[in-house]
């Protein structure tokens, strides 16, 4: 899990900020337990430990499910992460304004792509798996996940930086994994990026996740499928590109053309890369991050 210094990450900061929270954790680190063996566990009225574990949940440290029990239906508790990152913005960042745009997955405007592919909305598949031409169903646009095996896809961006402003950093974040067959943890894929034509680097995803329930997927997504991603910063400024703070390339913010009115975002696993594994893109309703692909140009003002 992944967190920002923002608001939508009070929920998680909120849940651990309890000793009798963290108690639960670490016991939920062994192993999944019911409310009643977490209440017997902290020495807890099953009461209390219900909005506890409430807190949890809904901050997405946990999930639970119903099973079946030896006195009927049971609420199991379940650790929903391994690790939380927090990433601070630089100082530079933090003193600046933005322009920010949250695009759409399905609001790509090219594509190349080849099995195993698909598309689907917060409701249903759009058509049938790995049809490429369903990229093309005027459906299309509502999309919330995508994936393909090898091949592009392609944005169009709006930029709205003014002429008395200078742009000093672009962030683009997103939620991505490699695309196999069902699920397999251990799946490199390397997914190129690309701006205004210039390639910017390429990150590897280390594999197509589906150990647990993403914490926004919805309940009638296949279980058989990918359930998540890992939410990635990329981060192009005037001394270079980076993800997660990690430089990928020399391209700087200079080498864009970043004052065009509009830009071309791409995404591609080329068949000629040592791995090709495939992407899949999360968008909000999907994934453990509800959020599309954000673009946020960072920019100071001429005085």
């Amino acid at each position: 899990m992944k967190l920002d210094i923002s608001n939508n990450s009070l929920p998680v900061y909120e849940a651990l900020a309890s000793n009798v929270r963290l108690a639960i954790i670490n016991c939920l680190s062994e192993k999944s337990m019911n409310i009643r063996e977490l209440a017997e566990a902290v020495n807890l009225s099953s009461a209390i430990m219900t909005m506890h574990i409430k807190k949890l949940e809904k901050s997405g440290i946990i999930r639970t499910e119903m099973v079946p029990g030896k006195a009927g239906v049971q609420k199991l508790c379940i650790l929903n992460v391994e690790s939380i990152t927090i990433v601070f913005p630089s100082q530079q960042s933090a003193s600046q304004d933005y322009h920010e745009t949250e695009l759409s997955v399905g609001h790509y405007t090219d594509f190349d792509v080849e099995p195993t592919c698909g598309l689907a909305t917060k409701q249903h598949i759009i058509g049938e798996f790995d049809e490429p031409r369903y990229f093309l169903d005027p459906e299309r646009v509502n999309a919330k996940i995508l994936w393909f095996s090898k091949g592009f896809i392609e944005y169009k961006v709006p930029n709205f930086l003014l002429t008395s402003e200078n742009p000093t950093e672009l962030e683009i974040s997103l939620e991505l994994s490699s695309e196999a067959p069902f699920i397999r943890e251990n799946w490199p894929s390397d997914i190129t990026f690309s701006l205004n034509g210039v390639d910017l680097g390429k990150w590897t995803s280390p594999g197509d996740f589906g150990d647990r329930l993403g914490k926004y997927t919805p309940e009638w997504w296949p279980r058989v499928v990918n359930q998540y991603g890992l939410l990635k910063y990329l981060k192009i400024n005037s001394s270079g590109t980076y993800i997660d703070g990690k430089q990928i390339s020399k391209v700087t913010i200079d080498d864009l053309n970043i004052r065009s009115k509009q830009w071309t975002f791409k995404l591609a696993v080329d068949e000629n890369s040592e791995n090709v594994g495939g992407v899949t893109i999360f968008g909000k309703n999907f994934g453990n991050y509800n959020q599309d692909i954000i673009f946020r140009l960072y920019y100071t003002k001429t005085v």
